[in-house]
């Protein structure tokens, strides 16, 4: 890919995306409705362009509801996953299958993730959310999480938000 990240942030038209970091465009917001938690009405799925960059990065978080990321191009990301009542672990999100980089992955609702770039100018990564993907969902992780794994903290600290 010949565009750098300040290029594709203008090509895609993204916009800086609050609380969370990183870059984002809302590509698609399902018309068909479903039932969530509650009874509330939500669209069946929404879906996402994203782009980290060496400064800007996914905090951690989680979210009520499942997320499939897509990697599409640029560098290696590093996700941090923490499911309760399970060690923190990294998988390695990128095209380079002979490094043990996967392209996609599914985050069960519920599980704390952040991403950070490894190397190079970007990543470019799709999500897609279901049920669709509410702003009020997005629950960012403080420091207190260091407290429920404090053999992770150098870890955790990198995903936290700054």
């Amino acid at each position: 890919m010949k565009l750098n990240a300040q290029e594709l942030i203008q090509k895609l038209d993204l916009k800086p995306l609050p609380g969370e970091g990183g870059f984002f465009r809302e590509t698609h917001r399902s018309k068909e409705m479903t039932n969530f938690r509650g009874g509330e009405a939500r669209s069946l799925a929404t879906a996402i362009y994203y782009l980290i960059t060496p400064t800007s990065f996914s905090a951690l978080h989680k979210l009520p509801v499942d997320e499939t990321f897509h990697f599409y191009a640029g560098g290696t990301v590093e996700m941090l996953l923490i499911r309760p009542q399970d060690q923190p672990k990294t998988v390695l999100l990128g095209n380079r299958l002979d490094k043990d980089e996967i392209p996609q992955i599914t985050i069960p609702n519920g599980t704390w993730q952040g991403s950070r770039l490894l190397n190079g100018d970007f990543a470019l990564m799709g999500t897609t959310v279901y049920p669709g993907f509410e702003f009020r969902d997005l629950e960012l992780a403080s420091e207190e999480m260091i407290l429920s794994f404090p053999e992770s903290e150098k870890l955790i600290r990198k995903f936290l938000q700054r």
